[in-house]
């Protein structure tokens, strides 16, 4: 008990260090990974794919958000099932140029609304949270459409591939990590705590993104 117990404090303690660091760092950020060159192969299109949702500090957030949430609701891990589809479905529309209204104002509500429900005790059930998380990939996904229109269709591929890969990957290891935290039989004040911690920097994340898009 002692042992998760310090765990959890090192994970609520290193949550904030690193949720400084990326609120800190967030307007020197940029949402491509070629830097702001049109991917023209297959390996461009796929790191591009692969960087996007990482040096994304809003899309980031919202991933790690959806993993922690399936961790904690029965049937949640379809949630970011959801997100990952509706986010290759958002950049589809994108491709197709059709006009979505204010897509970082969205992105922003919805990195806000995550934070929100892993500080709240009482969460709505998996199914509204997945609702949002459907809605939220549309348009995390629009957005990451700016980075490859235009591109041949290998490196668009790639694109695609990179970018649901990295954000499966990042929910799954946050799915893992707050499994091993909420076990029923061990889960102490300190344990949701750290779950909480990281919601607050989340919705800190969100608060500063929502500020940039209003002032845009």
């Amino acid at each position: 008990m002692q042992f998760h117990s310090t765990k959890s404090f090192l994970l609520a303690a290193a949550t904030f260090a690193s949720g400084f660091s990326l609120l800190l760092a967030a307007p020197a950020l940029a949402h491509h990974a070629m830097g702001e060159t049109l991917p023209s192969n297959f390996f461009e299109g796929f790191l591009s794919g692969v960087a996007h949702p990482i040096i994304g500090v809003d899309h980031f957030a919202a991933v790690v958000a959806v993993g922690l949430l399936a961790a904690g609701l029965a049937q949640g891990i379809m949630i970011p099932i959801a997100f990952v589809l509706t986010s290759l479905l958002g950049t589809g529309i994108h491709l197709m140029q059709v006009d979505m209204p204010l897509p970082e104002f969205f992105v922003a509500v919805s990195v806000v609304l995550f934070g929100i429900f892993l500080v709240v005790k009482q969460r709505p059930n998996a199914a509204w949270i997945g609702v949002l998380a459907a809605i939220a990939g549309i348009f995390h996904g629009y957005a990451y459409g700016e980075s490859i229109l235009g591109a041949e269709p290998t490196p668009l591929v790639a694109y695609l591939t990179g970018f649901a890969l990295i954000q499966t990957a990042i929910a799954a290891i946050a799915y893992q990590v707050a499994r091993s935290l909420l076990k029923p039989a061990t889960e102490t004040s300190l344990t949701s705590n750290s779950v909480r911690s990281v919601g607050f920097v989340i919705c800190g994340v969100g608060l500063t993104v929502l500020a940039a898009a209003l002032g845009a």
